[in-house]
C-alpha cells in the first residue's frame, strides 16, 4: 500500500499545493495552473475525489455543458472549457495519476 505522506511529498516536490478545507475535513485539495482535485484515503492511498476540475475562486468548477458547449460551473458561475484550459487539465490529471501511483 502507498503511503500517503509519500504521496503528498511527491505531489508536493513536483509543483502541486496542498490545502484543507474546513467543509471537506477528510479531504486534502491539490491545486496546480488553476486545476483542483480532491484526495481521500483509500485502501491503495490516496485517491482522487470525483474528476478534477477548474479552481473557481474559493470553489471548484466542474466540466459540463451549457447551451451546447463545454463550462466549468461552479453554482451560478461559469469559464469557458476553451482548449487551452482542457490541455492544462488534461496535464493536470496525467501528472495527478501516475504521482499518486508511483
Amino acid at each position: 500500500m502507498p503511503d500517503s505522506a509519500e504521496q503528498l511529498q511527491r505531489l508536493y516536490l513536483a509543483g502541486f499545493e496542498l490545502q484543507t478545507f474546513e467543509r471537506f475535513p477528510k479531504c486534502i485539495g491539490v491545486m496546480r495552473d488553476n486545476c483542483i482535485a480532491l484526495l481521500v484515503p483509500g485502501v491503495d492511498g490516496l485517491q482522487v475525489l470525483g474528476t478534477p476540475g477548474w479552481r473557481m475562486g474559493e470553489v471548484m468548477g466542474v466540466l459540463t455543458e451549457s447551451e451546447g458547449r463545454q463550462v466549468f460551473q461552479a453554482k451560478s458561475e461559469i469559464v469557458a472549457a476553451t482548449p487551452e484550459r482542457m490541455a492544462i487539465l488534461q496535464k493536470f490529471r496525467d501528472d495527478l495519476t501516475q504521482l499518486l501511483a508511483a
